[in-house]
């Protein structure tokens, strides 16, 4: 038994006419390649990204008149519903895996995908369970919902796409454990296929969870009882974990990878401390374990009778109160910063032989990417304010805005990874100058769709979509410009991708564009169906920029960043 599918044997004779399109349709969507799982994921997910973004400019719309509702209260509870959903379902989640699936196998060193049916199953399982849960939200279904009915097809959706994202991170894992090219051993793995193992271990412990709070929420609700888990009221108070921070960094990990990913290769250096940036983000990973323990926040108390340091017995109670807030709080924020030191140590002036200063290797990639992680930070950092009782924020705009940075972050993450492997994807290499505007734009429209809501939430303003101080209304105008600006930059970022994988004005790109230091840049760009003419070797640690050998029988490649 094997992990893997050989590659199917070529047909004798090639469809013509009318039955061609329908040929490639047919085997895009029965394809084992993992190149072509993945962009289904990835396609699908920025369609949801403009779906979510559309959502937020509905809620944004409908905030600038903080007295007056458009819609009735049942209609309005659903949208709110429908934004985490689409961000975190519909967004953050296919994009990450879309891009893991697409990348992590060629860069480290295998013909396939492990499990690649298993992972092809995701793609229609997801894809089915986003579409009945949008079926049960547009019919009072969702969080707190009023139709019976709507309300078991919105968990039974769910359900699918527990099974669908499981299913993704057994096969990730499994591809790095079980199919490295020779010699790679697990110190040696790139940075973001570590990522991706470690988000697909995050996976494998955090949805067989969600699954089973489902089954239990479907039954309690199925069977008329809801007694137990509170019917429909009590969606939002079992499941609603898989929507918040901290639990939502974990779907934001390979977007950190892709941070760490490029760090060497932008800076012509090899990393030193392989082990630290390995740390880095597995810390980030504790965030999976947020999810299981099912807990909706960690509140922590500051001051007052709930920290009051007196007898032994309060001081137990401050520890109790502190410890899980500070492991799946500062433990992930701590390790993010790893990838800071990391980069700081790699960006230090170095010079040639000459004494001639050696200037960076600043691709669109990467300027994608340093943002990306500079918005999932912020995100980070307030969500570890918002569970301090004494700061006020708890069911205030602010959380709201701690999801909108980690999930926008992401996004920009995932768009730098993108842009970067665009040559092996798709053989093309997208322009700097047409990237890097886009890229700015991006940043800009997270902040201001994020920040005034942090500004606004110290401000009490209620996480739903009324208030009554008309001195927030300016915030909420920050807001709707700053998801306006998202909805730009997606469109764009669409349109340019469109193009270049038709030609486009681009050039086609050559094997190793980056100077890149990892061994997918030993195959031809678009790699192939197999990946490798011939199974790459690893023998040393050195790094490819130094080491250039063509692509054959035998060619010995150096491993990792």
């Amino acid at each position: 038994m094997t992990t893997i599918d050989s590659s199917p044997d070529a047909t004798s004779s090639e469809p013509s006419g009318l039955a061609r399109p329908l040929a490639a349709t047919v085997e895009w969507l029965t394809s084992t390649d993992h190149k072509k799982i993945g962009r289904l994921f990835i396609g699908g997910g920025l369609l949801g990204l403009l779906a979510a973004v559309a959502v937020n400019l509905l809620i944004a719309i409908e905030r600038l008149d903080g007295d007056n509702a458009a819609l009735d209260v049942d209609s309005w509870v659903q949208i709110l519903s429908g934004q985490r959903v689409a961000m975190v379902f519909g967004v953050a989640l296919p994009l990450v895996a879309g891009l893991s699936l697409a990348v992590m196998p060629i860069q480290v060193g295998a013909r396939s995908l492990a499990f690649p049916r298993l992972a092809s199953t995701g793609v229609y399982l997801w894809f089915g369970g986003l579409v009945l849960s949008i079926v049960a939200l547009a019919n009072n279904g969702g969080f707190g919902g009023g139709d019976s009915d709507m309300v078991d097809l919105f968990l039974a959706a769910h359900a699918l796409m527990a099974v669908a994202f499981a299913a993704v991170g057994a096969s990730l894992v499994t591809t790095v454990l079980t199919t490295r090219a020779p010699g790679m051993t697990m110190r040696r793995v790139p940075f973001f296929s570590w990522s991706t193992m470690v988000f697909g271990l995050g996976l494998l412990l955090v949805m067989p969870v969600l699954l089973g709070t489902l089954i239990y929420l479907f039954v309690d609700h199925r069977s008329g009882a809801r007694e137990a888990f509170g019917g429909n009221e009590g969606i939002t108070s079992w499941a609603g974990w898989v929507f918040t921070q901290p639990t939502t960094f974990l779907f934001a990990i390979p977007a950190l990878g892709v941070f760490a990913e490029l760090l060497p290769s932008t800076f012509r250096k090899r990393t030193p401390v392989r082990g630290l940036v390995f740390a880095g983000l597995s810390l980030v990973g504790v965030a999976a374990f947020a999810g299981v323990t099912q807990q909706f926040r960690f509140e922590l108390p500051w001051q007052g009778s709930d920290l009051f340091l007196g007898d032994s017995d309060d001081i137990q109670q401050k520890i109790y109160d502190l410890l899980p807030w500070a492991m799946f709080h500062l433990l992930p924020i701590a390790g993010a910063g790893l990838l800071v030191l990391m980069a700081l140590f790699l960006a230090r002036p170095q010079r040639n032989d000459d004494g001639q200063t050696i200037a960076p290797n600043v691709g669109a990639g990467f300027i994608f990417a340093f943002f990306g992680y500079g918005m999932i930070m912020v995100g980070m950092v307030g969500a570890a304010l918002e569970p301090i009782i004494d700061l006020a924020l708890i069911d205030t705009v602010f959380g709201e805005a701690t999801l909108v940075y980690v999930v926008y972050g992401t996004v920009l993450g995932v768009m730098g990874g993108i842009v970067h492997w665009a040559p092996k994807l798709w053989g093309r290499e997208l322009d700097l100058k047409k990237v890097a505007p886009l890229a700015l734009l991006g940043v800009l429209g997270t902040v201001l769709a994020s920040f005034p809501h942090y500004i606004a939430g110290f401000l009490d303003q209620p996480a739903g979509l009324g208030y009554t101080d008309g001195d927030l209304q300016i915030w909420n105008i920050l807001v709707l410009v700053g998801h306006a600006l998202m909805v730009l930059t997606t469109l764009a970022f669409i349109g340019l991708l469109v193009t270049t994988m038709l030609g486009g004005d681009d050039a086609p790109a050559g094997d190793d564009p980056f100077d890149g230091q990892t061994i997918e840049w030993a195959t031809t760009s678009p790699a192939p169906r197999d990946n490798f003419v011939d199974v790459p070797m690893v023998t040393s640690a050195e790094p490819l920029l130094d080491r250039k050998q063509p692509v054959g029988a035998g060619a010995q490649k150096g491993s990792a960043n």
